[in-house]
């Protein structure tokens, strides 16, 4: 082989190295730098972001908020409150459980104690509905729901005092069919919720508003999925979705089917990350990885870009070896494509995690982790292609289950799907 020319595997080492470090140009600029912060209502400070000021035309509509509950969670009861505390004038809370003996009862008696004036009813309803579980809760949990305007919203997370004001204001709109929040992660526990918690606020939400920025409006997010009673009955209900496993992306993209559009509100919510081991975060990683696959195959086969770290890697080891063996143009050149392609992927990482932790503390003490995270996610990604099942709440469940036809006509954006059938 000739001195002056690059070989196949460098050419795809130097795309894949500059794709990479645009990527994470866009995710950096793509996340709200140093946004307003407030501490959520009944817990620690959290990373949520101040919520629309904007009036609410939707003061006035009832709303009925529906949550499956799964087992008693850490802090299961800080962020159902956060519910409670809401200044919507109109509202009621549906917490649902499946079996009698679920601890998530104790709690939600405790909290019933706690608010006797509040509409909060426990629907405690044994009947299965398809193979999603959640699903199935949700579809016994609807009969008690009294309110035009439905918010699906996981058990895990918590909110603004405005929350419901706003992600209702949007539905006042007849063209808006669906409104979804984003949210930031905070690790309860220990090391490996912290490490699970940068993966939704250094790769999951980043993506999300790369695609939002580039126009995508095909979201649904378990944090929040909120429509109108009619909108719902309109698709089928949600016994439409009882076969589904990423629910919270295909009850929107039906809504889509119907012309109606798709909001993503810039309320954020907060989440907990509380799986305590590698194994335990590691499952529930890969399911949601493998849920993309199913999906959207050909944007799962693209996820490689998005992983910085070894692709950073691996620039700096192509720059090393193009420079020992520079001795034409050709070779030079590349080595200086490459060393400024790994350098400033380099500086774009450092910004995106200091856009996502925001604080001085928590960029330092997560920073040694950053590495780790990303090639994580490259190692979750290769697990990800195999496999036809995922674990969700100790069961086991088939990947690809049924999708609406309607909703896969069209492209659809490698992140616009991976919000699963996580929470409830």
């Amino acid at each position: 082989m000739a001195a002056h020319v690059l070989t196949a595997c460098q050419w795809v080492l130097l795309a894949g190295c500059a794709g990479a470090s645009l990527y994470a140009m866009l995710a950096a600029v793509a996340m709200p730098f140093y946004a307003s912060r407030r501490s959520v209502a009944g817990g620690p400070a959290q990373d949520a972001p101040r919520a629309s000021s904007a009036p609410y035309p939707f003061a006035s509509v009832g709303v009925s908020v529906l949550k499956p509950l799964c087992g008693a969670e850490p802090r299961l009861y800080e962020n159902l409150r956060t519910f409670c505390e809401q200044r919507h004038g109109y509202f009621q809370l549906v917490l649902g459980v499946s079996s009698p003996d679920d601890p998530a009862i104790a709690v939600v008696r405790r909290l019933q104690a706690a608010y006797p004036a509040h509409d909060i009813e426990l629907a405690i309803d044994t009947r299965v509905h398809g193979s999603n579980l959640k699903v199935s809760n949700l579809i016994n949990m609807a009969e008690r729901a009294r309110h035009d305007v439905i918010v699906i919203a996981d058990s895990d997370i918590a909110v603004e005092s405005d929350y419901l004001d706003s992600v209702a204001a949007p539905l006042a709109d007849p063209r808006v069919g669906v409104v979804t929040c984003l949210y930031v992660a905070q690790g309860v526990g220990g090391f490996w919720p912290r490490v699970g918690a940068l993966f939704i606020n250094e790769w999951f939400a980043p993506s999300v508003r790369v695609a939002h920025a580039a126009g995508s409006r095909r979201f649904g997010f378990g944090a929040t999925l909120a429509l109108r009673r009619a909108t719902l009955e309109r698709i089928g209900g949600f016994e439409a979705l009882k076969n589904c496993l990423a629910d919270d992306y295909w009850l929107a993209e039906h809504v889509r089917a119907l012309g109606l559009q798709t909001v993503l509100s810039r309320v954020m919510v907060a989440t907990d990350v509380i799986e305590p081991t590698f194994h335990a975060l590691w499952q529930r990683e890969t399911r949601w990885l493998r849920t993309i696959r199913s999906v959207n195959p050909l944007g799962f086969a693209f996820l490689f870009i998005t992983f910085p770290t070894p692709w950073l890697l691996t620039g700096a080891w192509l720059t090393a070896g193009l420079a020992a063996s520079a001795s034409d143009a050709l070779h030079a050149c590349a080595a200086l494509t490459s060393a400024t392609g790994t350098a400033t992927g380099l500086v774009a990482r450092l910004l995106l995690h200091l856009r996502a932790t925001r604080h001085e503390r928590t960029f330092w003490r997560d920073l040694p982790l950053v590495p780790l995270r990303d090639t994580l996610l490259a190692l979750q990604w290769l697990a990800g292609a195999f496999g036809s099942h995922v674990v969700w709440r100790g069961a086991r469940v088939p990947v690809g289950g049924s999708t609406p036809t309607a909703a896969r006509k069209g492209a659809l954006n490698v992140m616009d799907v991976m919000e699963t059938s996580d929470g409830g």
